[in-house]
């Protein structure tokens, strides 16, 4: 699976849900049953070093802002939701955190930003289709510690600069 394929499968099982990440992820589960064990791996490897590539203070404090404060379980489900959204949000995002702004259409916090099923999801399947838990993939883990300047997420006013359209949108007043 390239990369182009690993996208269209986020894409499509995306619109097929609505937008909604748990139907999202069990419609992910079931394309990727569909597929050969070395494919449902290929996906893992895509998903995982773009959730790796996403281990970003930046892009954490864009989290928080959205989500009203975000924890590390929940920087990391986010990252599986981001991964979600498509790969233009994604890379937009990745490339500047602020833009998720525009990126964007709407975000309900009590809906959005929690991917954590997404993240299983190639397990799952692999585990449906060969009845054992996937392998080791082979690349890299995250960093220890998120790429870049560390951000008080407690600061609403640091926030606000450092997200200004962020904030503007989604902050709170």
């Amino acid at each position: 699976m390239d990369e182009t394929e690993f996208w269209e499968l986020i894409d499509s099982t995306r619109a097929d849900a609505e937008g909604d990440p748990e139907d999202h992820a069990e419609l992910l589960v079931e394309r990727l049953v569909q597929l050969d064990p070395d494919s449902v791996l290929d996906f893992a490897r895509h998903f995982e070093a773009r959730y790796n590539r996403a281990y970003a203070w930046d892009l954490w404090g864009a989290a928080a802002v959205l989500l009203g404060g975000a924890s590390d379980d929940a920087f990391d489900y986010f990252r599986c939701w981001l991964i979600g959204q498509g790969r233009e949000v994604f890379e937009g995002s990745l490339h500047d955190p602020d833009a998720l702004a525009s990126l964007l259409d709407e975000f309900d916090e009590e809906i959005d930003g929690d991917g954590e099923d997404l993240g299983y999801a190639a397990d799952e399947a692999y585990e449906q289709l060969t009845g054992v838990v996937a392998p080791d993939l082979g690349i890299p883990p995250q960093p220890t510690e998120p790429l870049g300047t560390p951000i008080d997420f407690e600061d609403d006013s640091a926030l606000a600069e450092r997200f200004p359209r962020l904030w503007e949108r989604f902050g709170t007043p």
